[in-house]
């Protein structure tokens, strides 16, 4: 007996972290990348490279280093001028991350500031009520970021940044694989793109589309359902209002701010009951997520209330919603435009 118990008690730590993710909590991460930091920030040529690189956390006030590697990714904001940071990737090697909180993930993309990391806790908010929506989302990390350049030996304050869950593992824990195939958006599951439809509405997302995989990855159970279509990068939403994005111009909006709703032509508006019912339902969780949010300042708290309030205004006015929900089916109008955006540079 006694064998036994000493048994289990060497092995419950190992069992107990098995059983815990990056992405199974809300409090907000200390991270820190050490290494020739400011070689890996500027290697934004069509081609980076990979930079070595050390991740440091603190776990129960211990750190923990995982030699890792980096590279920035994407060219829209690798290539703005003004941005301090690029995106970048977490590459891990082999099974150095074993037994650590990262133990489950190959690849990371870790999406840094342009410039004020308010406007990435801001998406993060974005991601945690499409959360709310559907476990079919992205799940996100918000963390307190330090950057030690150990070259220049120069250790920046700390930032947040916000680390986004892998697609693989996303479909995974939906029981289904994420498939790489253009599809019209009538294809796919229209439950679910309809909840999609209406949540970029109300965060006033116009930069996506399922035709050309603009910020859309699809997943599916099997190779005869129809596909499931889950949203990301929402830093051109107007929720978000990043003073860099733009409204693509084919939709000759004046402001990101400016709601326009993208899902196809439905001539029976009773079809978004159910979508409607779902966010009515989800209101009270929306406003309390915000309020109870400590890193966001309260002006930027009080506007949300206002910019969510007013989407909750117009699905449950009638006329208002009808005026809105029903664009897409004017021929003469933008609502039916497909956004290619910057799909062959994500």
């Amino acid at each position: 007996m006694k064998i036994t118990f000493f048994f289990l008690l060497c092995i419950l730590p190992v069992w107990g972290y098995a059983q815990t993710g990056l992405f199974d909590s809300d409090s907000v991460l200390d991270l820190r990348l050490s290494g020739d930091i400011r070689g890996l920030m500027n290697d934004r040529s069509d081609n980076p490279g990979d930079h070595n690189i050390t991740l440091t956390y603190l776990e129960a006030g211990v750190e923990r280093s995982i030699p890792i590697s980096s590279r920035t990714r994407g060219n829209f904001r690798r290539k703005l001028g003004d941005c301090i940071y690029p995106p970048v990737m977490l590459i891990f090697k082999g099974s150095q991350n074993a037994n650590t909180l990262f133990h489950e993930q190959q690849k990371l993309k870790l999406v840094l500031p342009c410039k004020d990391d308010d406007y990435v806790v801001r998406e993060y908010m974005a991601y945690r009520i499409y959360n709310l929506v559907t476990p079919k989302s992205f799940r996100v990390r918000l963390v307190k970021l330090t950057l030690d350049d150990t070259r220049k030996k120069k250790v920046q304050e700390p930032f947040y940044a916000m680390l986004l869950e892998e697609e693989d593992q996303m479909a995974k824990r939906n029981n289904a694989i994420p498939i790489e195939k253009q599809i019209p958006a009538v294809l796919a599951n229209t439950s679910s793109f309809l909840n999609m439809a209406v949540f970029q509405y109300m965060i006033g997302n116009t930069d996506w589309s399922v035709e050309y995989l603009q910020n859309i990855k699809l997943i599916t159970p099997d190779s005869s359902a129809a596909p499931f279509a889950v949203p990301y990068d929402f830093d051109h939403a107007g929720l978000v209002d990043a003073p860099y994005a733009r409204p693509p111009e084919p939709l000759k909006l004046f402001s990101v701010r400016e709601r326009r709703f993208r899902g196809y032509c439905l001539n029976d508006l009773g079809e978004y009951k159910p979508s409607f019912e779902l966010f009515n339902s989800l209101r009270n969780d929306i406003h309390l997520l915000y309020q109870s949010a400590p890193y966001l300042n309260t002006g930027y708290k009080n506007w949300i209330r206002k910019y969510v309030d007013d989407f909750y205004t117009t699905i449950n006015d009638p006329a208002k919603m009808k005026k809105d929900f029903s664009y897409p089916c004017d021929p003469t109008g933008t609502g039916n435009i497909i956004i290619r955006g910057l799909k062959s540079e994500k």
